[in-house]
């Protein structure tokens, strides 16, 4: 059977004067949960949301909320993200001193446990996690910012995943952002990646209920002719 191939339409890149409207336009594209990208203007070059938005979008929709952290200090906020209406959260490799201990500690709060390796990072930094985590999201993009171009070193990162997922008998699910749109989601899903983060190819022009249709079609069509 074909892999269940997922678009998280990543809000970054929406009209946050009409935040839920443009939401709701991506879900009935065919987007099944919505990515948070939360930075702290540390650990990245960014600053952009925290829970009290989370909560706000928690009000707005019944999609699953992934929520991807890139901050330091995560164990401090996880409860926080947690009550606001979080339903995965992700935390990157390069910014836990205790990964194991973090992830564990999303599970406690009841979300599900994600780790998100950068463009510089290995994938073998992760393999003492890749049994407790929920989803692992490569980096395509260095993380900080929206609209980059697509890093392609970071498919054999997807393959590699996919492979050890496949050689231990693991269930984690494979996840992508950055450079994500209709020139490069083939590639992405033929490598194995199966979540789909995309914010400037739903969001950035047009319609945004047909950019995601679109994409998710592409996206599907790449994985039955791998098939």
């Amino acid at each position: 059977m074909p892999r269940q191939i997922e678009l998280a339409p990543s809000i970054l890149s929406a009209d946050f004067t009409r935040l839920g409207a443009d939401a709701q336009a991506a879900i009935e594209g065919g987007g099944t949960l919505l990515h948070v990208d939360v930075m702290d203007g540390h650990f990245v070059p960014n600053i952009t949301i925290g829970p009290p938005v989370v909560a706000s979008l928690r009000k707005a929709t019944k999609v699953p909320l992934d929520c991807h952290l890139m901050i330091e200090n995560h164990d401090d906020y996880i409860p926080a993200f947690a009550e606001a209406g979080a339903n995965w959260i992700s935390v990157h490799q390069e910014a836990c001193i205790h990964l194991d201990r973090t992830l564990h500690l999303i599970a406690a709060h009841g979300c599900k446990p994600g780790v998100v390796i950068n463009p510089a990072t290995p994938v073998h930094t992760l393999d003492n996690v890749l049994d407790i985590v929920h989803h692992v999201l490569v980096m395509s993009v260095n993380p900080g910012f929206g609209g980059q171009k697509f890093i392609r070193g970071s498919l054999a990162k997807m393959e590699d995943l996919a492979r050890i997922r496949e050689s231990r008998g693991l269930a984690f699910r494979i996840e992508v952002d950055g450079g994500i749109a209709l020139d490069t989601v083939a590639d992405v899903v033929r490598a194995g990646a199966e979540l789909l983060v995309a914010g400037n190819a739903v969001f950035g022009h047009g319609n945004i209920r047909e950019n995601a249709k679109k994409l998710l079609e592409a996206a599907r069509a790449a994985t039955l002719a791998r098939a």
